[in-house]
């Protein structure tokens, strides 16, 4: 398992509540997590499955921007 990290724009809980169902399905509950309460809004999944481009595209999906730091 590795831990990657993706500067996002998913600000609020509101966003991250749709957000949810998206990388639930990708990556796993519990597998993922978005600190909101920071400057880039730094999302970190824990994953040995999926590429960087792979949770980009889901985050894309969702509505939302990612960029890997």
């Amino acid at each position: 398992m590795q831990q990657v990290q993706f500067k996002t724009n998913i600000n609020c809980g509101g966003c991250v509540a749709r957000v949810t169902p998206f990388l639930n399905k990708a990556a796993g509950e519990q597998n993922w997590e978005v600190a909101t309460q920071q400057k880039d809004k730094i999302l970190t999944v824990t994953t040995s499955a999926l590429s960087k481009e792979e949770i980009i595209a889901v985050v894309n999906e969702a509505g939302f921007k990612a960029e890997a730091i």
